[in-house]
């Protein structure tokens, strides 16, 4: 079976660095989209998914671990971008809002970011740090693509309530917004999101580089 264009450029996807800061980034140029998601929302587990790599992303038994902007390079013009996943229980409060700090830079002020994928447990979606990152899409005019993770488990029926109910609870949402069912452990979804990575990254079936605006 022919693999999805988006699923064969991901699978290149390397580390090229990390960063705490705006100005310790990457050379803000081409596209980047980024991901988050609060701390067991099994956001590491996706990016190895849908990049069919098992350790890309590393996952760790202490949620929020990661303090950086992880960068990994898909080619010479499109990125991914790891956010923090913030363990705020073991953290203090000063540290906290340095992270926080951070993160609003680079989601207000970086140009070549094209879209935030969001990562929601499906047992429990729209806590504290989702509603934060919702704001800030719309604050920014950011389009954001939603994975409802862990549908698998959830009988079918109820995951698809609960994707229903979110996307009635967020239908005035004013920047851009989609959802969807998603699974890293079997693999539901992963077509899906990768048409919306392949679309916010303008990867088609030439895999050549991003056209211009200008």
């Amino acid at each position: 079976m022919p693999q999805h264009p988006m699923e064969i450029v991901l699978h290149q996807a390397r580390f090229l660095q990390s960063a705490q800061r705006l100005d310790q980034c990457p050379a803000d140029e081409g596209l980047e989209v980024a991901f988050a998601g609060r701390s067991n929302a099994g956001k590491s587990s996706a990016i190895n998914r849908l990049t069919s790599q098992r350790t890309l992303a590393r996952t760790s038994k202490t949620p929020g671990r990661t303090q950086l902007l992880n960068f990994f390079e898909l080619d010479e013009h499109r990125r991914l971008v790891d956010l923090p996943g913030y363990g705020y229980a073991k953290v203090a409060k000063t540290k906290r809002n340095e992270w926080q700090q951070h993160l609003d830079h680079y989601l207000a002020e970086r140009q070549a970011l094209v879209g935030l994928v969001l990562m929601m447990d499906i047992r429990h979606p729209l806590k504290d740090f989702d509603l934060l990152m919702l704001e800030w899409s719309a604050q920014a005019e950011m389009p954001i693509h939603i994975l409802m993770t862990k549908a698998d488990k959830l009988k079918f029926g109820a995951a698809k309530n609960t994707l229903m109910k979110v996307k009635s609870q967020l239908s005035k949402h004013p920047a851009p917004l989609s959802l969807q069912l998603f699974s890293a452990t079997n693999g539901t979804g992963c077509d899906e999101a990768w048409d919306k990575l392949g679309e916010w990254l303008e990867v088609g079936s030439d895999l050549g580089r991003p056209t211009s605006d200008v």
